[in-house]
């Protein structure tokens, strides 16, 4: 027993010490902008571009295929930055979206990468504008959606590419979505049902005709791809009848299922490549702790094992030469930032194109594990986490003793988690921390049931799944009980508010970022355009506040009206123009807890939305994210504040005291709002 102890205790030191030598890695490597990202080919496969900074902002660059350091940039953007770009059909044009300070009403511009010549051809104030269909039959002209002539509603536009003239398809009379055809052609509706499902419509005829009926529990896990070559039939993610979303083909007349082409018991079709020019399935991917791709013939088959023998980590094709003879693969493995890869397909060869963060490369990152965790119902909860440096001395797995334990909650909450790099298990697990990431129940992905098992539980099971989580945690020795910190965006900001109010006890402090604390006002201030969406997602899964018994639902799942249970520390980030979760959730919330004379450290971003889109935010509030972590509960390393603010638009609008350095640094700032 003795021996035992003590060698428990001698692992324990040399666990402590190797992390203590292991090198602070600098924030600016993880949240600053990247070296390169988002890698497409043109169509004809002449010219690669990627997105890069240009005077420190992200934009689109071209290269020759053949030699990448000839790259030029070609977008101009001085604000935001690029971050949703492809080329047009034509392969002449690169198209982009951007909105004016994360207020979620993109524009569509175009621009020519030989000139440098861009257009707005979607400038109407107050518009949001979305990608119906595009297609190399018709090169010249796309679909998009624009809701001018009702906030709530996109009708359908076809775009002259050439001219940016507008011509008006459809005027949309509810539909929520549409799928058009290779010749442009709109033809199936997408309308939402008051019951919370959606109907899918054959838009071929003169009246619109019933094809499919996806029921509520079917609403989230199904949905039309694409059509077939033919066009007499499209192409569905499909959970009818079944638990796991199945890719199927459906005939555009009836409606009925022609044939299953793919489908698993292990969890969804999450992921379809499809040839460019025939819209024919090739392969299909299925992630549940991992991803793992299956080739639907032979051909594909020999080109997807040649990049599992080439790359270390999972993978994803995110581009494809029209003729699909060439492709980019970008690689996600968990000790190195994402990289991309030229892959010829013809020869199955792949070559490494870039790094996204070259500095990270050997740089001392840590194996990310994935695990599947029992919830006290029985469901499965797939989770990952990750150690610091050194604490896991033995390589099983678990650390030598109990860890700081960041739970990091993801956003949605019809999203997940998934194995591969992480920015912030990376970083918290250099600071001297543990990172433990759940996906609770209404993660996406896993089946209809578990998504369904979440309507009703906001504030409920879907918590207690994460409790859970800490449990299984805490019992396995990675997470010490007195120091767990809760923190994500989004739902995960709502998440760590939920922790700390109804279940007080459970953590050391919070982090919430732009998440809702008032389910009431959250879903009555949701933009317009949402209301196609809501009986189907937020009204089922909290409750509709215009009913007494939704509002009363909704109520009771609020942590604003909790407030008084807050026993920790709390830091909160918020973009004041975020559309979804908007300034008053946080406001409502730090106004309560400031009357109570609770700890509560409030950063606004005059100049974001929902999230830190730019470098400089996101680096000014992870700056004080690590400082308050480290002083008020967590204990670890932290690089200090120092120059971290520089460029941002940060106000701070109560609880400086609470971040070691913010107060000076404050002292001697000037909030930079961009344009």
């Amino acid at each position: 027993m003795l021996k035992t102890l003590l060698a428990a205790a001698g692992a324990a030191l040399v666990a402590q010490s190797a992390a203590a030598e292991t090198p602070l890695i600098p924030r600016a490597h993880f949240f600053g902008n990247p070296e390169r990202a988002s890698a497409r080919l043109a169509p004809d496969g002449s010219q690669i571009s990627f997105l890069a900074p240009k005077d420190g902002v992200m934009n689109v660059w071209v290269a020759p295929a053949s030699d990448l350091a000839a790259a030029r940039p070609v977008t101009d953007d001085k604000s935001r930055g690029v971050r949703m770009y492809n080329w047009a059909p034509a392969g002449d044009l690169i198209a982009y979206f951007q909105d004016v300070g994360g207020n979620e009403n993109f524009h569509l511009l175009l621009t020519d990468p030989e000139s440098g010549e861009t257009r707005d051809v979607t400038d109407i104030e107050g518009v949001r504008a979305i990608l119906v269909g595009a297609s190399y039959d018709r090169p010249g002209e796309i679909l998009i959606g624009l809701n001018d002539r009702n906030p709530a509603l996109h009708d359908v536009y076809k775009l002259d590419l050439k001219t940016g003239a507008r011509e008006l398809v459809l005027e949309n009379p509810g539909y929520a979505g549409f799928l058009a055809d290779d010749d442009l052609n709109v033809r199936i509706g997408l309308q939402q049902t008051p019951a919370g499902g959606f109907n899918i419509y054959s838009l071929d005829g003169a009246e619109p005709a019933l094809l499919v009926e996806l029921p509520p529990e079917d609403a989230l896990s199904s949905g039309a791809l694409a059509f077939n070559d033919a066009g007499d039939a499209f192409y569905m993610l499909d959970s009818r009848g079944r638990d796991k979303a199945a890719l199927t083909l459906v005939d555009a007349a009836s409606g009925e299922t022609r044939k299953v082409i793919a489908a698993s018991d292990m969890a969804d079709v999450s992921d379809v490549l499809i040839h460019p020019l025939t819209n024919e399935p090739l392969a299909y991917a299925v992630e549940k702790e991992r991803v793992k791709w299956t080739a639907l013939d032979r051909k594909t088959r020999r080109q997807l094992d040649a990049l599992d023998k080439a790359l270390e980590g999972d993978f994803q094709i995110v581009s494809q030469t029209k003729d699909n003879a060439t492709w980019i693969v970008f690689e996600d493995a968990a000790t190195a930032p994402g990289r991309f890869w030229l892959f010829d397909a013809e020869r199955r060869k792949a070559t490494a194109l870039f790094s996204t963060r070259p500095v990270l490369e050997g740089a001392p990152l840590q194996p990310m594990r994935a695990v599947t965790i029992p919830a006290r119902d029985g469901l499965e909860l797939v989770s990952y986490y990750t150690l610091p440096p050194g604490a896991d001395a033995d390589g099983d797995g678990l650390p030598e003793v109990p860890q700081p334990t960041l739970l990091w909650v993801h956003g949605g909450p019809w999203a997940r988690d998934s194995y591969g790099y992480n920015s912030v298990h990376q970083w918290m697990a250099n600071r001297g921390y543990a990172v433990l990431s759940a996906n609770y129940r209404g993660s996406t992905g896993l089946g209809k049931a578990f998504i369904n098992a979440s309507h009703g539980e906001w504030a409920g099971k879907m918590h207690d799944d994460l409790i859970d989580a800490v449990d299984w945690a805490i019992e396995q020795g990675i997470a010490k009980a007195d120091q767990i910190a809760i923190g994500g965006g989004s739902y995960g900001g709502y998440a760590t508010l939920v922790g700390v109010t109804f279940t007080p006890h459970r953590f050391a402090c919070g982090v919430d970022i732009v998440g809702p604390s008032n389910l009431v006002t959250l879903i009555e201030s949701f933009p317009e355009y949402w209301k196609p969406f809501l009986d189907a997602t937020f009204h089922r899964g909290i409750g509709d506040p215009s009913t007494e018994e939704g509002r009363q639902a909704a109520i009771e799942r609020s942590p604003l009206f909790k407030v008084d249970r807050i026993k920790v520390p709390l830091l909160i980030g918020q973009g004041a123009n975020d559309p979804r979760v908007t300034v008053i959730e946080s406001e409502q919330i730090v106004d309560a807890m400031t009357e109570k004379g609770l700890p509560v450290t409030y950063a606004l971003f005059p100049d974001e939305g929902h999230g830190f889109a730019r470098p400089e935010n996101r680096l000014a509030f992870f700056g004080l994210m690590e400082g308050f972590l480290a002083e008020n509960c967590l204990g670890g390393r932290h690089e200090p504040i120092g120059n971290s603010l520089e460029g941002s638009s940060l106000t701070v609008e109560t609880g400086a005291e609470a971040v070691p350095g913010l107060a000076e640094a404050l002292a001697n700032f000037t909030p930079k709002i961009a344009h």
